[in-house]
């Protein structure tokens, strides 16, 4: 099995030079403030660390104002230090706002990466049930009617035929609940689309499926409508 090429990667080499070209700055201008010996050296690695730490944790838990607020300062503090030893400031005479900022430095950089470092949760966030879903209340939902027997009149009219008529019979008054004069009217378009749909009259059953109304008040309707 043939190995692969070794391929130089350009952007490993770019990445390689900048970041020792930044080191050795920090280096100069830690130095030049009067951080000399292994100090000098010191600094570079806690600033690169710092930025390295803040990046990971903006890739692995997402943005968040912590790990963006420091990697800003150690961002300025690695951009000022390269910008620092380009003869803006004579590093023979450092000024004293200059050794302030170096001297602190180590403290800072410790609060940094120890907020980064504990500050995450170590519970998982608890799932968040989804909300129910609602009825669409213009759906019209469709019910089901519910057999019912219709009243025969044929053997009350048989033997009505029977009977000698000796008075005229009184009117059948229906009995039962009231209902509304807006009801009837809906009832009634309902009667007069169903005829001029179907060429018939609507029955009782019919009449309460489309109303939704109990077996006994369609009856009413029906009786009102007839």
């Amino acid at each position: 099995m043939a190995r692969p090429a070794f391929r130089v990667d350009a952007v490993l080499v770019q990445a390689v030079i900048a970041g020792a070209l930044s080191f050795a700055h920090l280096h100069d201008l830690a130095a030049a403030a009067g951080q000399d010996g292994w100090k000098a050296w010191a600094y570079p690695i806690s600033v690169d660390l710092l930025l390295v730490a803040a990046w990971r944790r903006l890739r692995s838990e997402g943005p968040s104002r912590l790990a963006w607020c420091w990697f800003l300062i150690a961002l300025v503090a690695s951009l000022g230090a390269n910008v620092a030893t380009a003869g803006f400031l004579d590093l023979a005479h450092p000024p004293a706002w200059l050794r302030f900022g170096i001297a602190g430095w180590p403290a800072l950089a410790f609060l940094g990466g120890t907020l980064l470092a504990h500050s995450h949760s170590t519970e998982d966030p608890q799932p968040v049930p989804p909300a129910p879903a609602t009825p669409d209340p213009m759906t019209e939902v469709e019910r089901e009617p519910v057999p019912h027997p219709r009243p025969e009149h044929a053997p009350i009219a048989a033997a009505a035929e029977d009977t000698p008529a000796l008075a005229p019979a009184a009117p059948v008054v229906s009995v039962g609940p009231p209902v509304p004069a807006a009801l009837v009217d809906h009832a009634r378009k309902l009667a007069d689309d169903h005829h001029a749909r179907t060429g018939t009259r609507i029955d009782t059953d019919t009449l309460r499926a489309r109303l939704g109304v109990p077996p006994q008040l369609a009856e009413t309707i029906a009786a009102q409508l007839a």
